[in-house]
C-alpha cells in the first residue's frame, strides 16, 4: 500500500504510564457507518477483561450532522460519564478544531489526513492517518469504503494502546454474527492499519491498556434488549406500539425474542402477538383490551407518546385493567431533543390520566434490573389491576453497558386475583368486580370466556358500586375512590423497595434513582477522599418506600440528585415526607447528557458551602 510517509512525534518526556484509566472520544458524522468501528473497540476492550461504557450522542434529524461516541475506559470499574476525555479521534472536519481544543495539556488526538487539518497546539500529542488510502487498498468500494476509513482508526489505536487483535476480530465476528463477507474486508482494514502505525509512529503519548479479569461473567447490552427480554421471561403475550425514539428498538427486540422462544414448536405458530399501531393511543388502548381479555399486555413508547396515553391510562387505571408500559424517556418539553437523555417524565406517568390517578412506576438503575422489572412489572400490573410504568431513559436504553448475568425469574407468575369457574360455583353469585373482601383495596376479577353463568360483569369507566351496576350516588363514588387509593397504598409495600447504604456518621444522605447511580456511586468516591461523608439511597419505585422518611429523618441534609429541570423526584420525597421537607434539597441538572460524578461532587460540596 502506497501512502504517505508520517512525520513521528518526538517521543514524550518520561512519565508514569496511564493504564486502563481514561475516556476514548470518536467524533464522526451521523450516518458514516462509525457504530460498527466504535462498537468493535468496546468489545475488544471488555473481552480484555477491562471495564468500559459506551456512549453516542448523535443528532436527531439530518444525516451528517456532527455524532460522538466515548467510551469509558476504567480500572475501578466506573461507567458514569466522563466531563473530558484523554483520547481524541477526529474525523470530522466541521467539528475537529472545537473538540481539539477540548482536550487538556498531555492528551492526545488520531486525525484523519483527509480533514485538511494542521494541528494549532503543542500541548497534545498528534498523530496524522491516511485513512482514505487505507480504506481504498481495503478492496471495498462505495459506501463501504467510507465505513473502512472507521476501521483505520481502530487499527491505529488499538497499536498505540496495545488492544489485542484477537479481541477485535472477536468482536467483528459477533457484530456481523460470524459472515465471512462482512468480517473479512474489515480485519483486513484493521491489520493494515496497525502494521502502518508500528512502522511509522513512534508512540508518545502515556496510555495503554492491559488485560484484566473484571469482566468474567459478565454482559454488554443496550436497556432496551434487556427491558424485552425481560418482558420475554415474564410470559408478555400481546405488544403494541408505534415507532419512536428512543424506545422503538424495545419492541423491535421483542419480536426478534418473541419469535425465537415462543413459538408453539407443533404447530410453528406463535404464541403471542406484536402489533404495529396508527399511534401512541391506539398502542395503549390495544393493551388495554388485551389485559382485559386475559392477556399480559404492555407497550413501549417515550414522552410525547406518553401524553397521548394520557385518557386510556386514566380509564384503565379506574376502570383495573392491567397493562403495562415501558417508557425510555428523553428530553422535553414537546419534540424536545429526541436524541438526548433525561428523567422529565417521573411526575406525568405518576399522575397520568385526570382526577386523582396515580399509577406505580419502577425505576430500574442498572441493565440487570431493568431485565428484572421488566417481568415484575407484568406480575404486578395483574397483581394490582392497574398500568405500571417501567421508567428507563436514553442513555439506558439506547447504549452498551456491562451487567451482570441475568437470572431468570425466582417466582412463578403471578395473575392476581382471578376467579375461575369452580370459585364461582362456590360464591353463588356473592361477588362483586369492585368489592375489596380483604382489606388491601383489590377486587376479584373473572376473564372473559369463563364457563360460567355468574361470570359476566360490566367494565365500566363511569360511576359504579362494588358490583359494577351504575351508580352516581356520592357515597359509593366516594367509596370507590377510597378503595383505589387503598389498593394504591397496598403497591407502595408491594414495589421493589429501595437500596440503601447508610455510612455511620454521615450528616449527608443522597437520594438518586435510575441511570444518575453509576455517576453517584463514582461522586461518593471522590467526597469521601476528600473526608465528606455521604450515605445512599437508591428509589426503584413510586409509590416510595416508607423508609424514605427513615433515610431522611438519619440525616441532617439529604440531595436528590436526579436529570431534569423541576427537581421532580425531589418533589415527591417531600409530598410524601411534609414534616421533613426542610431537610430536602436537590442537585438537578438536564443539559441532555447523563451526569458526570465531578459535576455531582462539586455541586454538593457547593451546596454544603
Amino acid at each position: 500500500m502506497a501512502v504517505e510517509v508520517q512525520t513521528k512525534p518526538a517521543p514524550a518526556p518520561s512519565r508514569e504510564p496511564i493504564v486502563n484509566d481514561f475516556s476514548i472520544t470518536i467524533a464522526t458524522k451521523n450516518g458514516s457507518g462509525s457504530q460498527t468501528a466504535n462498537a468493535t473497540i468496546l468489545r475488544a476492550l471488555f473481552k480484555m477483561g477491562i471495564p468500559v461504557s459506551g456512549k453516542n450522542i448523535f443528532p436527531s434529524n439530518i444525516q451528517g450532522l456532527p455524532t460522538w461516541y466515548t467510551i469509558r475506559v476504567s480500572k475501578d470499574g466506573f461507567t458514569a460519564r466522563k466531563d473530558e476525555s484523554e483520547i481524541l479521534i477526529a474525523m470530522n472536519k466541521a467539528t475537529v478544531i472545537d473538540d481539539v481544543q477540548k482536550l487538556k495539556p498531555g492528551t492526545m488526538c488520531i486525525y484523519s489526513d483527509g480533514l485538511g487539518y494542521t494541528p494549532q497546539r503543542d500541548d497534545v500529542i498528534f498523530y496524522k492517518i491516511p485513512a482514505a488510502k487505507m480504506a481504498a487498498a481495503s478492496g471495498l468500494e462505495g459506501k463501504l469504503r467510507g465505513y473502512a476509513e472507521n476501521m483505520a482508526y481502530v487499527g491505529v489505536l488499538a497499536h498505540l494502546l496495545g488492544i489485542e487483535y484477537v479481541e477485535l476480530e472477536s468482536a467483528l465476528n459477533h457484530q456481523f454474527k460470524g459472515k465471512t463477507k462482512a468480517v473479512e474486508p474489515n480485519t483486513k482494514t484493521i491489520k493494515m492499519a496497525m502494521e502502518w502505525a508500528k512502522v511509522e509512529l513512534t508512540k508518545a503519548d502515556s496510555y495503554r491498556v492491559e488485560r484484566m479479569d473484571k469482566t468474567t461473567g459478565m454482559i454488554m447490552l443496550d436497556g432496551n434488549t434487556a427491558s424485552a427480554l425481560g418482558a420475554v421471561y415474564g410470559g408478555v403475550t400481546f405488544v403494541a406500539w408505534y415507532p419512536i425514539t428512543p424506545a422503538t428498538s424495545v419492541a423491535e427486540a421483542l419480536g426478534y425474542y418473541l419469535k425465537q422462544l415462543r413459538t408453539n414448536p407443533e404447530t410453528k405458530k406463535p404464541t403471542y402477538s406484536v402489533i404495529q399501531a396508527e399511534d401512541e393511543l391506539a398502542a395503549l388502548g390495544m393493551v388495554v383490551g388485551a389485559g382485559w381479555a386475559g392477556a399480559r399486555a404492555m407497550t413501549s413508547t417515550s414522552g410525547p407518546g406518553i401524553s397521548l396515553m394520557a385518557e386510556f391510562a386514566g380509564y384503565a387505571y379506574f376502570t383495573e385493567i392491567p397493562a403495562v408500559i415501558v417508557n425510555v424517556q428523553r428530553m422535553g418539553p414537546s419534540t424536545g431533543l429526541p436524541t438526548r437523555t433525561s428523567q422529565g417524565d417521573i411526575l406525568p406517568c405518576y399522575f397520568l390520566g385526570h382526577g386523582d390517578s396515580k399509577h406505580p412506576c419502577l425505576l430500574p438503575g442498572s441493565i440487570k434490573e431493568i431485565f428484572e422489572f421488566g417481568w415484575r412489572a407484568l406480575d404486578l400490573a395483574e397483581r394490582f389491576q392497574t398500568p405500571i410504568f417501567v421508567l428507563t431513559d436514553l442513555d439506558f436504553g439506547m447504549n452498551q453497558w456491562m451487567s451482570e448475568s441475568f437470572e431468570y425469574p425466582d417466582r412463578e407468575i403471578d395473575r392476581g386475583k382471578v376467579l375461575k369457574a369452580e370459585d364461582l360455583e362456590r360464591l353463588k353469585g356473592n361477588w362483586g368486580r369492585y368489592r375489596d373482601v380483604d382489606g388491601d383495596g383489590i377486587g376479584w376479577r373473572t376473564l372473559p370466556g369463563t364457563d360460567h353463568p355468574l361470570a359476566a360483569y360490566f367494565t365500566r369507566g363511569t360511576g359504579h358500586t362494588d358490583r359494577a351496576t351504575y351508580s352516581e350516588k356520592p357515597e359509593e363514588w366516594e367509596g370507590n375512590l377510597e378503595r383505589l387509593n387503598r389498593k394504591f397504598e397496598s403497591a407502595r409495600k408491594e414495589v421493589p423497595a429501595p437500596i440503601e447504604d447508610r455510612v455511620t456518621g454521615a450528616e449527608i444522605g443522597i437520594i438518586g434513582y435510575g441511570s444518575t447511580d453509576p455517576a453517584i456511586v463514582e461522586a461518593r468516591t471522590l467526597l469521601a477522599k476528600k473526608g465528606i461523608k455521604t450515605s445512599y439511597m437508591r428509589v426503584r419505585a413510586l409509590p416510595l418506600s416508607e423508609s424514605v422518611g427513615s433515610f431522611i429523618r438519619a440525616h441532617d441534609r439529604v440531595y436528590v440528585v436526579e436529570m431534569n429541570t423541576d427537581a421532580q423526584m425531589a418533589q415527591l420525597v417531600k409530598l410524601d415526607t411534609p414534616e421533613l421537607a426542610a431537610r430536602i434539597f436537590h442537585l438537578n441538572k438536564n443539559d441532555g447528557l447523563p451526569l458526570t460524578a465531578r459535576w455531582i461532587s462539586e455541586s454538593l460540596q457547593k451546596m454544603e458551602a
